[in-house]
């Protein structure tokens, strides 16, 4: 029987930070979200892309001489890279002496992906690791990720997902029976607001949170809730106070876990040939220590738990 292939862009190894223990963190591409802080912005399209580094590129021409699609042009000394003419062939990748280029996406079986995590069982089993899915958004590739959790329970790998929920309410018992633990994020309380930040509203979001833990799919202990906090965005009280009154009204009590905003992903907007979306909002900045421990305050003080930050 030919197995179900998907396509991820990264496999990491040794996370602390994605679940229990050590783990290994695979990275589905595809996402119907553009958060405008996104800083995997190589996990949003469900497609292999080629990232052109220029700092590392010495203009010796071979992607110039190779590419078939002739995407790749010198001009006044310069390289161009018309990425609509790119077909991600990566035959570019393959001929460049600096690393300049990096093809991004790769369509692997489960067994591929498995091979990959279980070189790590000594460390899970020590640590009380796993493997984790993240993205991107690893329900929009719902059957690679329902078989490839299936497959690492079958050895008994302890297995964690990161995502928005922001799928099929009737795609989610099915993955969710192979899911030890979850990590779910919320943007921002209100839906309008939402939409302007990630392109989507929030309502299937908060009702697939809600249908999640009143079907008892997963327990108080191993859902997690993710709050990215960006400064002068995401992180007023009033929208702090919204998101902890919906947590408050859930069946249970939920741990939240505040992601600071950073621009480590900043640079790889440019390798992509893409603007960094939050590049117009001067207001932005990262927020420093102090900031967060107001943030963490003022959420404890409504009688959010926070975890791990």
């Amino acid at each position: 029987m030919q197995q179900i292939k998907g396509l991820i862009f990264n496999v990491q190894r040794y996370s602390i930070h994605d679940g229990p223990g050590i783990r290994t963190l695979v990275f589905i591409k595809g996402c119907p979200l553009r958060c405008l802080w996104c800083c995997n912005p190589e996990g949003q399209l469900a497609r292999p892309e080629v990232m052109y580094f220029r700092n590392y590129c010495t203009r010796c021409r071979k992607c110039v001489e190779v590419c078939p699609a002739g995407a790749i042009k010198l001009r006044n000394g310069d390289v161009v890279f018309d990425k609509n003419l790119c077909n991600s062939c990566g035959t570019c990748v393959e001929v460049c002496p600096n690393n300049a280029r990096k093809l991004v996406g790769m369509y692997v079986t489960v067994d591929d992906i498995l091979k990959e995590v279980l070189k790590d069982m000594k460390f899970y089993a020590r640590s009380g690791g796993g493997l984790t899915v993240g993205g991107g958004e690893p329900f929009s590739q719902h059957e690679f990720l329902k078989e490839l959790l299936w497959k690492a329970k079958e050895y008994s790998i302890h297995t964690a997902v990161e995502t928005s929920l922001y799928t099929s309410t009737n795609l989610i018992s099915g993955v969710m029976k192979h899911v030890d633990y979850l990590f779910v994020d919320i943007k921002h309380i209100d839906p309008v607001k939402h939409m302007k930040l990630t392109g989507v509203s929030n309502e299937l979001i908060l009702n697939n949170i809600r249908y999640v833990i009143e079907e008892g799919l997963i327990g108080p202990k191993d859902f997690v809730i993710r709050i990215p906090i960006i400064p002068n965005v995401n992180d007023d009280h009033e929208n702090l106070k919204g998101i902890s009154e919906f947590i408050s009204s859930l069946k249970y009590e939920v741990s939240v876990e505040l992601l600071p905003y950073h621009e480590l992903g900043k640079h790889k907007y440019e390798a992509l040939g893409r603007d960094y979306p939050l590049s117009s909002l001067t207001s932005v900045f990262i927020p420093p220590k102090e900031h967060m421990i107001k943030v963490i305050e003022f959420l404890t003080s409504l009688g959010v738990r926070i975890v791990n930050t």
